[in-house]
């Protein structure tokens, strides 16, 4: 025997579980895909599907489970995520690597062991080195039943076994979790019934999975209607092979998120403890505020949901024409919100393979035409227009574009529900130049409106856009102009053939080798707000004798006007004679100077006298003029005030 631990020895056995095949797949465009297993159980035997670790949280929002035979299922078990030294930190006992077996062995001191032919209690296990190329010695001490000190070389040992029930358990659960940490990405979920005959068991369950992918092929004919064909490209990244399952592709968007539900969630919990030593006190209980008798403990119940999809009817290919020889074998069917394609014919797609599947082959209302919307841009863009009368939901994707067996450009389409149309374009026509030419108006005003003395103006500037069209080629054409829309703007002299969100949709017919021009006139309409007691007396005149103000309008401004001007009048003379005092006093100013400095001069005393009698009939004046100030201002305070009045009373 060697020294070393022989997993073999100890290893555990796990209870026999039957894995279910796939049997039928659902791939939607939000990012999940909906799966159905289906099987045949043994008696007593459960059921397991393994899952990536990533996929766990989906699969336990939505498993179900459907026993057919008159058995119940009596629960679900799965791995746990949680981390494994926080698992082996239960355990008393480690496995290192590379440990010597006695070493091993010694963390089970005391316990009972058997060994060949000798029984007893485990005492310690040693190593014992050697040296030169001797290898190492485990050796145990035991003490047998007959009450024996015996060492044992293991080298010589064929059999060990420990003897309590628990500390085997306890080692194969620990060895069962090393054996699950090597393969981090796979969980199993095991389910268990009470049935002990035999019997079906479906499980069906959603797990993210690459959304499925549309590519179309429009092929134009010498037969009236083009060939639309459609192709689905899927991605298999689950660890099954899909063998002969029952595929369906679901176009549209249901709401779909995760949840943690995988993962344990831990709590920091307050510590506890009893005041041993200390006296009880009293306590005192707050009186209740909302009465009302407490709550019954919820209730829990478990529902099981409906099947998803049903089988549909066949429906009949055979009149469509095949270009690419491919078979489409799909039915199409509403649901609700979405639309599915389900293939009829069993499909097989190897894990981490994909697969490129026919699902629309039938004719389509298209027809060719031009849409010029860039205007950076001189040629339009060749065009169709798309109008989807063939009962289906037509995913969103590229489309390559076929003309009399040529490829003729590639396009985008997004989902088109049955009955609805698109326009695509799929290349640029060189035989056709637009130019663009935008005119702008005078303003004008449409009506004003007034209250609290502010004065709204509804303005209008009208903006004519003159589209000029040549066609070189000597065939006619039909042009498709998108003109951009915008909120405050309004047509004038257009009706749009269609309106999308942000866009107007003009139709313009070309004649071979010819000219046309397409005016479309705007009226740009936008408010403008006038503060009156801000206003000039000109602003307002300008406002009072517009032809579009009401009468009671153009006589309320027009007595503003008149108190606007006489409180300008007033400011004027009032600072007119605040001025004139301001320069009276420049005047006595130097006057003093004049007499301080003469009065230091002999023989001065007359032009002393006289300058002293120009400062007393300028301080006559300074008084008459403060005076006047005084007034104007008085009477400025007046108007002011009768003026707000009439602001404030303004409405029409």
């Amino acid at each position: 025997m060697q020294n070393r631990m022989v997993p073999a020895v100890l290893a555990a056995t796990s209870l026999a579980a039957a894995e279910l095949p796939v049997k039928r797949v659902v791939l939607y465009k939000h990012g999940v895909g909906y799966f159905e297993r289906t099987g045949d159980l043994a008696s007593g035997e459960s059921a397991r599907l393994d899952f990536k670790a990533g996929d766990m949280n989906d699969v336990l929002k939505s498993l179900t489970v459907d026993e057919t035979g008159g058995g119940k299922v009596t629960g679900l078990r799965y791995d746990s995520s949680t981390p494994l030294d926080r698992r082996l930190g239960e355990y008393s006992f480690r496995v290192g690597e590379q440990v010597p077996l006695a070493q091993f062995l010694d963390q089970f001191k005391g316990a009972r062991i058997e060994l060949d032919a000798i029984s007893g209690s485990l005492v310690s296990g040693r190593t014992i080195p050697q040296s030169g190329d001797q290898p190492q010695r485990d050796h145990l001490v035991v003490l047998t039943d007959t009450n024996e000190l015996r060492t044992v070389d293991l080298s010589a040992v064929t059999k060990i076994r420990l003897a309590d029930n628990v500390l085997q358990s306890q080692l194969r659960e620990y060895l069962s979790a090393l054996a699950g940490a090597r393969t981090k990405e796979q969980r199993s979920v095991y389910i268990d019934s009470t049935d002990a005959r035999a019997r079906k068991l479906s499980a069906s369950y959603l797990i993210p999975t690459p959304i499925w992918k549309s590519s179309y092929r429009l092929i134009f004919r010498a037969d009236p209607k083009p060939l639309l064909e459609g192709w689905a490209i899927i991605d298999n990244t689950t660890n099954d092979d899909w063998t002969n399952i029952r595929l369906s592709l679901v176009s549209g968007k249901p709401v779909s998120f995760q949840s943690r539900l995988y993962d344990p969630k831990f709590i920091t919990r307050p510590f506890a403890e009893l005041a041993e030593e200390q006296a009880a006190a009293p306590v005192l209980y707050g009186a209740g505020v909302v009465g009302g008798a407490l709550a019954a403990p919820p209730t829990r119940a478990m529902a099981r949901s409906q099947k998803v999809m049903a089988e549909m009817a066949t429906m009949d290919n055979s009149a469509m024409a095949a270009p690419s020889g491919v078979s489409v074998q799909t039915e199409g069917r509403d649901l609700g919100e979405l639309f599915e394609y389900a293939f009829s014919a069993p499909v097989t797609v190897r894990r981490n393979q994909s697969a490129m599947l026919p699902f629309l082959q039938q004719p389509i209302d298209a027809r060719k035409l031009l849409i010029y919307s860039d205007r950076s841009q001189a040629n339009p863009r060749t065009a169709a227009e798309l109008s989807n009368g063939t009962g289906k939901t037509l995913d969103g994707g590229p489309i390559t574009v076929f003309d009399n067996n040529a490829y003729a450009g590639e396009a985008l389409v997004e989902t088109v529900k049955t009955g609805d149309k698109r326009l695509i374009g799929y290349g640029v026509d060189l035989g056709t130049r637009v130019t663009t030419n935008i005119d702008s108006g005078n303003q004008r005003y449409l009506q004003f409106t007034a209250r609290r003395g502010v004065v709204t103006a509804k303005a209008g500037i009208e903006e004519t856009t003159t589209y000029t069209i040549k066609n070189v080629d000597a065939r006619a054409k039909t042009l498709v102009i998108e003109h951009p829309l915008r909120s405050e703007y309004k047509l004038l002299n257009q009706k749009p053939t269609e309106q999308t969100a942000q866009n107007y949709r003009f139709t313009v017919a070309l004649k071979p080798s010819s000219e046309e021009t397409f005016v479309v006139k705007e009226d740009f309409v936008h408010d403008e707000f006038i503060s009156l007691s801000n206003s000039t007396p000109d602003v307002i005149g300008n406002l009072a004798v517009n032809r579009t103000l009401s009468p009671a309008g153009r006589k309320a401004l027009e007595s503003i006007l008149a108190h606007k001007r006489q409180i300008a009048d007033t400011d004027r003379a009032l600072r007119a004679a605040e001025q004139r005092v301001g320069e009276l006093t420049k005047d006595q100013d130097r006057l003093r100077q004049n007499i301080s400095s003469l009065n230091a001069v002999s023989g001065q005393q007359e032009t002393v006298q006289r300058y002293a009698r120009d400062l007393a009939a300028r301080e006559q004046q300074i008084v008459a003029l403060r005076d006047q100030a005084n007034e104007h201002r008085q009477k400025k305070s007046a108007l002011e005030l009768e003026l707000n009045a009439m602001l404030e009373k303004l409405d029409f």
